[in-house]
């Protein structure tokens, strides 16, 4: 099932009453916790015989891919860190936000799908949120999240957001796909 923002506020304004489960972070724990949902968390994984270190590195390694950028690229995938990935992701030559927005949840989809289907403990940890509507509380987020924290009162009120919460929807897709 494809999730957005107006099918929440939907299911929100039919008294639907999903249950949210909120992520923010992504700090290793000694036990399997909602951070693994993070894009920097650091779990990696592998497609066509190239390691990722985080869904962050395969994120921006995607956006280098989409715009022929080998050399931005082949960095990306050797750096050690999601936020120096990230910042190699933003000298991508040639980038066009239009494409980028028409190509960039499917790959952070992939990202989490390959991420959670080579790490079987994560899977079953993705499982376990049965049919939880996951939420990045990120208050910088407005993409990936939802522009704000946890603890703010809109947060329980998609309509109320001030973002997307693309990453959240992504992994609820995720969830569906490994369930099959």
């Amino acid at each position: 099932m494809k999730y957005t923002l107006q099918h929440m506020m939907k299911r929100f304004q039919e008294n639907q009453s999903p249950e949210f489960l909120f992520f923010w972070g992504h700090t290793v724990k000694d036990q399997i916790t909602k951070s693994c949902f993070s894009q920097w968390f650091p779990l990696q994984f592998e497609e066509n015989g190239s390691i990722y270190k985080t869904a962050e590195h395969y994120m921006m390694a995607g956006k280098a891919k989409l715009f022929n950028d080998q050399d931005i690229l082949e960095k990306i995938v050797k750096t050690e860190t999601p936020d120096k990935a990230k910042s190699l992701g933003r000298k991508v030559k040639n980038f066009d936000p239009k494409l980028w927005d028409a190509h960039k949840y499917e790959i952070v989809k992939n990202a989490n799908l390959l991420k959670f289907s080579q790490n079987s403990k994560f899977k079953d940890f993705l499982l376990s949120t049965d049919d939880k509507v996951l939420i990045e509380a990120s208050p910088y987020d407005r993409i990936w999240g939802i522009g704000m924290l946890e603890t703010d009162s809109r947060a329980k009120d998609p309509a109320l957001w001030n973002g997307e919460n693309l990453l959240g929807f992504a992994l609820m897709e995720v969830r569906d796909e490994l369930r099959r």
